[in-house]
C-alpha cells in the first residue's frame, strides 16, 4: 500500500480466509484432530460426517475465555498490550433417528440432524507499536503520493478521491507546494520522530451449521453441512509522531501529528461441506472432506479518518472525513482434509488431520469497482499450504485426558512475511450416560511483521508483531 488507507485489498481477503479450529472443549482439547473421529459438534464445520457416528441425540454450550497478547518491537523498542474477550464457543444440538428395524432402511442404521453454531476466528487483540525513526515520516508517503495532483483537486476534493488521506493532510498544513502547483514538501522533519500507534480489534468469524448424516452397517458414515459464516470485525488505530528535535526543514515548525482510524465490517456468507468417514477395522478409521469456497455476497464496510496536527508556535488543526461505505464481495479458497484416527482399545485414541488450501485462490469482486489490482497483489503474495493437528485422548474410568498440537502453515510466499501459527492444548472431561462436562486450554503463538507505511522510495523497518493467545473452554452436554 502506498500509504496507509481504510480499502479492500489482499489484507482484508486474508483475515476472512483464514479460518482456526473452534467450538467444544473437547474438539479444542484436541487441537481440532477430529477428521476421522466423529460424535463431537464442532466436527460439522470440518468433516460434517462425524454427524452419523452419533447414537443418541445430544445438546452442547461452550462459554470460553480468550486472552490475546502482543508484543511489538520496532527499531529497538518492544511494547505490548492484551485483550480479554468472553465468547460462546459453541452452542448446538443433534438430534437422532434409529431406522434399523425399518425393512426399507436396509444396512442404514441411524440418520442425524444438527443444528448450532461454530466459533471459527476470533479477531480480540491490541497491539502498542513504539519507536524512534531517524529517517522519515508517514507525511512523506503523503506528500510523495501527491506529487503530480494539482492542489485543488486535493484542497477541494471535487471526486472525493483524497477524502481520507490528502485532503486532510492538506488542510492540516503537513503537506504543502513547493515551487510549483502539483509539486508537495512534507512539513515533517527528516529524522528524530517519535512514532506511536496503537490497533484495537474485536469482533468474530461465526458459522452457523445445517448438517445431516447417515450411518451405513457401522461402516460407513457420510454428512453434508450448509455453512452460513457470519463476520463481525472492528477496527480502531491511533498513529501518532513528534519531533523529539527543533531538526525541521525550513520555516517548518512541525511538532507531532495524530491520525485516526475507524473500520467496520459486516457480511454473512454460505458454503457447502461434504465429508465421509470409513471404519477400515476397529481400530483404524479414515476420513476425507471438501469444503466448497465461501461466498459472501453482502460484505459491508464502514470508515473514517481524522487527522490533528500540532506546530510549536501554538496552531492547531484538526480535519475529519466523511463516513466512507462500500458493499463488495469476497469469495474464499475452498478446502480439502484428509484424516486419520486410530483406536486403541477402550483406552484412547490417537488422530490427525491434514488440511490443504490454497490462499491466492481467493477474490474480491464489486459492480462498481473491478479490484484488478487487489487481486493480481493476492496472486503475488499468498500460496498455497498445509495445516496439521494432531490430538490425543485417553480414558480412565469416566474421566477424559486429552492433548493435541496444531501447525498451521504461511500463507504467504516466500520471502514476503511468516504468518506461520502453532498451537498446543490440553483438556480434561467427565462422563457420564445422559450428561458430559469438559474444559480445555488452548495456547496459540505466532509472529508476524507489519509495516506502519511504505512507497517503492520510502522504506520503514517493519514491526515485528509475536502474537500469544490462550483460550479456556468449558462445555456441557446433555444426551437423550
Amino acid at each position: 500500500m502506498i500509504i496507509p488507507a481504510l480499502s479492500q485489498n489482499s489484507v482484508d481477503a486474508l483475515r476472512y480466509s483464514k479460518i482456526t479450529f473452534g467450538g467444544t472443549a473437547r474438539y479444542m482439547g484436541m487441537c481440532g484432530a477430529f477428521g476421522a473421529l466423529g460424535a463431537d459438534f464442532s466436527a460439522l464445520s470440518t468433516n460434517p460426517a462425524g454427524i452419523g457416528l452419533y447414537k443418541k441425540s445430544e445438546y452442547t454450550i461452550t462459554p470460553s475465555i480468550y486472552i490475546g497478547r502482543t508484543s511489538s518491537t520496532y527499531n529497538g523498542q518492544t511494547g505490548e498490550d492484551n485483550k480479554i474477550n468472553f465468547n460462546l464457543g459453541n452452542a448446538g444440538i443433534i438430534l437422532t433417528q434409529d431406522i434399523s428395524q425399518s425393512k426399507k432402511a436396509g444396512s442404514w442404521k441411524n440418520v442425524q440432524f444438527g443444528f448450532g453454531l461454530n466459533r471459527n476466528n476470533n479477531f480480540n487483540n491490541r497491539i502498542y507499536i513504539e519507536g524512534v525513526n531517524s529517517k522519515n515520516s508517514l507525511v512523506d508517503t503523503y506528500a510523495e503520493y501527491a506529487n503530480g495532483i494539482y492542489y485543488r483537486d486535493i484542497e477541494e476534493d471535487k471526486y472525493n478521491d483524497y477524502a481520507y488521506d490528502l485532503n486532510l493532510a492538506w488542510w492540516t498544513y503537513l503537506i504543502d507546494t513547493i515551487g510549483s502547483s502539483t509539486t508537495y514538501k512534507s512539513a515533517a522533519p527528516p529524522g528524530d520522530i517519535l512514532q506511536r500507534k496503537s490497533i484495537e480489534n474485536w469482533g468474530s468469524m461465526n458459522e452457523m451449521v445445517l448438517s445431516f448424516g447417515a450411518n451405513y452397517n457401522d461402516i460407513l458414515y457420510i454428512g453434508a453441512t450448509f455453512g452460513f459464516p457470519t463476520i463481525r470485525y472492528f477496527q480502531r488505530s491511533t498513529y501518532r509522531e513528534t519531533a523529539l528535535t527543533n531538526a525541521t526543514l525550513p520555516n517548518d515548525k512541525f511538532r507531532e501529528f495524530t491520525l485516526w482510524d475507524d473500520l467496520e465490517t459486516r457480511g454473512t456468507g454460505f458454503n457447502f461441506k461434504f465429508g465421509v468417514i470409513v471404519r477400515a477395522a476397529d481400530w483404524v478409521r479414515i476420513g476425507a472432506a471438501i469444503h466448497t469456497p465461501t461466498y459472501y455476497k453482502n460484505l459491508t464496510d464502514e470508515w473514517n479518518t481524522s487527522i490533528k496536527s500540532e506546530f510549536d508556535d501554538g496552531f492547531t488543526e484538526v480535519r475529519s472525513s466523511p463516513y466512507g461505505t462500500f458493499d463488495y464481495d469476497l469469495t474464499t479458497p475452498m478446502r480439502a482434509i484428509g484424516s486419520i484416527a486410530f483406536i486403541i482399545g477402550q483406552y484412547g485414541l490417537i488422530s490427525a488431520d491434514y488440511e490443504y488450501v490454497n490462499y491466492s485462490d481467493a477474490r474480491l469482486r464489486s459492480k462498481s469497482y473491478s479490484f484488478f489490482n487487489e487481486n493480481d497483489d493476492i496472486n503475488r503474495k499468498y500460496t498455497s499450504t498445509g495445516n496439521i493437528r494432531v490430538g490425543t485422548e485417553w480414558r480412565c474410568d469416566r474421566l477424559r485426558f486429552r492433548g493435541g498440537y496444531a501447525f498451521y502453515g504461511s500463507p504467504f510466499k516466500s520471502g514476503i512475511n511468516d504468518g506461520t501459527q502453532n498451537s498446543y492444548s490440553l483438556g480434561l472431561g467427565f462422563r457420564e450416560k445422559y450428561y458430559f462436562i469438559d474444559f480445555a486450554w488452548v495456547l496459540t503463538k505466532s509472529s508476524e511483521d507489519y509495516y506502519l507505511y511504505g512507497t517503492s522510495d520510502i522504506v520503514v523497518n517493519p514491526v515485528k508483531n509475536d502474537f500469544t493467545n490462550n483460550n479456556f473452554l468449558l462445555t456441557f452436554g446433555l444426551r437423550f
